[in-house]
């Protein structure tokens, strides 16, 4: 299917176990594996119509949609009276519309009151699903269906061997009229044009876009069981051209099965929506889109969290090189990294009821921006510490020596060990935690040093005082020094907070901005096709009214002539 998918046949995805659907785990496995945005052309009609050939033809890499998988749905045919389970078929013609994001209806000869009634699963549909999760009163009223258009599918209904010409009343008809045609109200309020019209009035409601197209006989009737085996050659001129002129539409026109609010389907998304729909009806329950989206959600928006702190976790990986000479060198690079990692949720992820998973990647960004400020600092001690090992060891092993307990001792000790703090300041990259690992350092020697000072029999008494005070003023200068940086760091701790913060508020109030125009956009798409479906009703109770009044005319015309 996808690029990384080698599909070699067709598999089973959901089959009647003991009554009930049950999925295939491995057919859900290679959904999970189609990372691209799917197209899901479902095919479903009675039993021994052929739809099985036109299906064969479509099983081809999506010629005209780069970057997206085509997924063909083919079912049990309906009404197989071996199997006698109406139910059986009331659920694979469910399931196929509301996984499908094109819906082929396939069907023997015209379209007559006997293929509309085979159609009769469509008045169901309403019964069989659910639009929200709490519906309010008359949510099942076909008046209603409007709330499924976002939902369902474009349909298509293909008539195989048709072989009457298409016109009405000597007038020729396309194929998408004579469909309309057949599918027109008849005008009256009785049991029977009631029974007429429920199936129309539904086609028409919760199909908005539709579609039809005719084909020939194929073969002679002995040669119809080999059809799949036979070339083009050996089939009818015209009904090949057909089957073409089928194909290319499905190719162009078949859209990205896309769910309520603009959310584009790959294949786990797929592989969701399957598993949920299928536990709802065998639980017993009824499938709910409105459940089904959330619950998707649910995993979608996970997986985006982890694919963001990845990211995360990948693009600081890359950029940062530990120790940092700057905590807010460190900080930098990790508002860039952090920016980029929520627009990869943002991406990703959808319907984040009250913004939980948002807030959930909020949390784990903190935490590994904590994680690399403590990595560097680490990471800083350790290179400051094998340093000051290599740069004031050698110094160590002469005061052990006592090279410095002899007069002048103290003047030559002070002047080293101001040599040695200068060649430790020089080296590079040793990170946030120098100054404090190198005073840190040098108070552990501060007896050692004192030894010496005290022992130095040069200095007078009043001089080793005056060098002790000096000694104790610097290292209280230090510490002041070292206590300020502190609270320079905690304040670019906080700011750095605050960034992040602000951060997530920006592509936050961006993608709410973006959702709802799309879901203007989708209510108005709503609107609109109501709209068209009360428009085509009272353009044609006009002309069933016209058609009354003109024959009461007549009536009178004739009346008064007669007389």
């Amino acid at each position: 299917m996808a690029s990384e998918i080698h599909q070699t046949g067709p598999i089973c995805l959901i089959e009647n176990t003991n009554r009930r659907p049950v999925t295939n785990p491995e057919a859900l496995k290679i959904l999970s594996a189609i990372t691209q945005p799917v197209v899901v052309v479902a095919i479903v009609g009675l039993y021994r119509t052929g739809k099985s050939y036109l299906m064969n033809r479509l099983c081809v890499p999506h010629p005209k949609k780069p970057g997206h998988t085509l997924v063909l749905l083919d079912t049990e045919g309906l009404g197989d009276i071996k199997k006698g389970d109406n139910q059986n078929d009331s659920w694979i013609f469910t399931l196929a519309i509301l996984l499908s994001s094109t819906f082929v209806y396939n069907s023997m000869g015209t379209i007559n009151q006997q293929a509309i009634d085979q159609l009769h699963y469509v008045t169901e549909l309403t019964d069989q699903t659910q639009s929200k999760s709490s519906p309010g009163e008359n949510n099942y009223e076909v008046e209603d269906s409007a709330d499924f258009v976002s939902f369902f599918p474009d349909f298509v209904w293909t008539l195989r061997d048709f072989s009457l010409d298409l016109e009405v009343h000597g007038q020729s008809l396309t194929a998408d009229e004579y469909l309309e045609y057949s599918l027109k109200l008849k005008q009256g309020t009785s049991e029977k044009d009631k029974n007429f019209n429920l199936p129309r009035l539904c086609i028409q409601k919760v199909f908005p876009k539709k579609k039809c197209f005719v084909f020939d006989r194929p073969v002679n009737r002995k040669k119809l069981a080999q059809l799949e085996k036979l070339r083009d050659e050996e089939l009818d001129s015209e009904f090949v051209r057909q089957v073409a002129d089928f194909c290319s539409y499905i190719f162009t026109n078949s859209k990205t099965k896309t769910l309520s609010g603009g959310i584009k389907v790959n294949g786990p998304c797929l592989e969701s929506l399957v598993l949920t729909y299928v536990s709802a009806i065998s639980s017993g329950d009824l499938p709910c889109m409105e459940n089904a989206v959330l619950a998707l959600a649910q995993i979608e928006n996970s997986a985006a969290v982890q694919k963001a702190v990845a990211h995360y976790e990948q693009q600081m990986g890359q950029k940062v090189q530990l120790p940092t000479e700057t905590l807010q060198e460190l900080l930098d690079l990790h508002r860039d990294s952090e920016r980029e990692a929520i627009e990869v949720f943002i991406r990703s992820s959808f319907k984040d009821v009250d913004h939980l998973f948002q807030k959930e990647l909020a949390a784990q960004l903190d935490k590994k921006r904590d994680d690399f400020c403590e990595q560097n600092r680490k990471a800083s001690s350790d290179r400051c510490s094998a340093l000051l090992q290599d740069i004031f060891s050698p110094l160590e092993e002469e005061m052990k020596a006592g090279i410095y307990s002899k007069p002048g001792g103290y003047r030559l000790f002070t002047q080293k060990l101001q040599d040695l703090k200068k060649k430790y300041h020089e080296e590079p990259r040793k990170g946030i935690q120098a100054e404090e690992i190198l005073q840190t350092y040098l108070k552990s020697k501060e007896s050692m040093t004192d030894a010496i000072l005290q022992t130095d029999q040069t200095l007078t008494e009043k001089e080793k005082e005056i060098e002790a005070e000096r000694v104790k003023a610097e290292s209280a200068q230090v510490s002041a020094n070292m206590v300020e940086e502190m609270q320079i760091k905690y304040q670019q701790m906080m700011e750095e907070k605050e960034k992040d913060y602000q951060e997530h508020v920006k592509q936050l109030t961006e993608k709410m901005e973006r959702e709802r125009a799309e879901l203007l956009e989708e209510q108005e798409r709503t609107l609109t096709s109501k709209l068209q479906e009360q428009t085509q009703l009272l353009k044609e109770r006009c002309q069933g009214e016209s058609t009354r009044l003109q024959n009461e005319i007549q009536k009178y015309v004739f009346h008064k002539l007669k007389i």
